[in-house]
């Protein structure tokens, strides 16, 4: 069986389908090719497998753990658009069901500027529960990413552990390169652990040896789907321009694969970096401080100028820090802060404060994005004066829609914030973030605009 269903072939009168249309067959004896009921004499039948083992190499299988609005909307779209076949793991029966009906989707690119739709095509997916299924799938696979979000990662272990154990049981020692688009630090080593928990010694050898775990930086902003902007179909997802997928090109066995807009880097764990204590931290500080002027969507905040004042200072703080724990000039750094901050302005995403805003339990961990900034910028001896303030906002943020931040609420309740900044965010009494970000939160509680929040957060420089 060639790879994509296209085609299927033995050597005693079986069909071959082209492109699934049904009304192309051709039917194969060892003498005799039939095309259309029209006899044509064959003298070599190696000649026709020569055709078909030049297709196969063209159409290669990319496994997506995740069709959500990141599988859909940017790692399946590079896959397929690259010349792979996109098999989507996924436990949404509806897109499932979707995806195995029309085989393509459409993304709708949307900008200031304009927008434009495209079709993604020659696309397939299985339901996620079904673990036997899911790991055939993945013991064949050329390539394989996950898009599934951090709190999924343990569930998918297992079904990857068994897709690898049937593929060296085939005697396949080709490796697999699996692209993990999770926002979080050291993601590789994370999923590592976990596949390894589900394999024997012998197995974790193998592991080692033809597995390459490849970090991401998801840089593209694709927001949740409402009915109206899917416009009658689920599979419809709306991106916006960006789309570039930086990857750390030393994790990779084997022969890195051509992948439209994938763009190997070493070191990489600055673009990791940037992406968390930039791109993450200026997007979440930017929907908590919305969250307070009650603003519904991302682009609304963006456009107050106090809160983009404070969201750009924040990143700058960040930035500095980058540039000196990565040698990297702080203007090709200050230029993606720019580019960000026009980004988060674009109002045809419909990316909403509540969506970039939530979970702020996991936001508000050590080694995440606002927490896990600060921290770097007083490495570098940067007073992260504004990312205390994102701090603090967070802890205002009470989106009753979001349970991670009914929690947070309830422990302010009970114990006050002293609470979070000990026991979420691993701050200690007597750092500097804690005066910081509790004088700030009490400057919020008591309702003192963010204009002199500004004025304050200058004078504490």
């Amino acid at each position: 069986m060639v790879r994509g269903t296209f085609f299927c072939l033995n050597y005693d009168k079986s069909t071959i389908h082209i492109g699934h249309r049904l009304s192309k067959i051709i039917l194969i004896s060892e003498q005799h090719v039939y095309r259309n009921k029209k006899h044509r004499r064959i003298k070599w039948l190696k000649e026709i497998q020569k055709i078909i083992d030049e297709y196969e190499d063209r159409m290669m299988k990319a496994v997506q753990y995740g069709a959500g609005n990141i599988g859909r909307g940017f790692i399946g779209q590079l896959f397929s658009q690259s010349g792979y076949e996109v098999v989507f793991i996924d436990v949404n029966q509806e897109m499932v069901i979707k995806l195995n009906e029309d085989h393509s989707y459409p993304i709708k690119v949307v900008s200031e500027k304009g927008h434009k739709e495209i079709i993604i095509s020659n696309v397939r997916a299985v339901d996620g529960k079904n673990i036997k299924i899911v790991s055939d799938e993945i013991a064949d696979a050329d390539i394989m990413a996950t898009a599934v979000g951090v709190n999924v990662l343990p569930r998918i272990a297992k079904p990857i552990a068994m897709g690898l154990k049937k593929k060296w049981a085939q005697k396949n020692m080709k490796p697999l390169n699996i692209i993990i688009c999770e926002n979080l630090l050291d993601a590789n080593r994370y999923l590592e652990g976990l596949i390894k928990k589900e394999l024997s010694k012998n197995e974790i050898s193998l592991f080692d040896k033809t597995v390459g775990l490849v970090e991401a930086s998801i840089g593209r902003m694709v927001p949740v789907m409402t009915p109206e902007m899917q416009k009658g179909n689920i599979l419809r997802v709306c991106v916006e321009e960006y789309c570039e997928l930086p990857v750390e090109k030393d994790a990779f066995k084997g022969e890195i694969p051509n992948i439209l807009n994938m763009v190997p880097f070493s070191p990489f764990e600055f673009f990791i970096q940037r992406k968390l204590f930039i791109h993450n931290m200026g997007h979440a500080l930017t929907a908590y401080l919305g969250h307070l002027n009650q603003y519904k969507y991302i682009w609304e905040a963006n456009k107050n100028q106090n809160i983009k004042l404070i969201a750009e200072r924040a990143m700058t703080e960040s930035a500095v820090a980058l540039s000196q724990e990565h040698d990297i000039p702080l203007n090709q750094i200050l230029e993606h802060v720019d580019d960000l901050l026009y980004r988060f302005g674009n109002r045809y995403l419909g990316d909403t404060i509540e969506r970039v805003g939530r979970d702020p339990i996991r936001k508000l961990g050590y080694n995440d994005r606002l927490v896990g900034a600060a921290n770097l910028a007083i490495k570098h001896n940067t007073k992260p004066i504004y990312i205390c303030l994102g701090i603090a906002t967070a802890l205002c943020f009470d989106e009753e829609s979001d349970q991670f931040a009914t929690r947070i609420q309830q422990m302010i309740l009970k114990n006050g914030p002293e609470s979070v900044l000990k026991n979420i965010c691993a701050i200690t009494e007597d750092a500097y973030l804690w005066e910081i970000v509790m004088k700030f939160y009490q400057l919020l509680k008591d309702g003192v605009s963010l204009e002199n929040c500004i004025v304050l957060a200058e004078a504490s420089k």
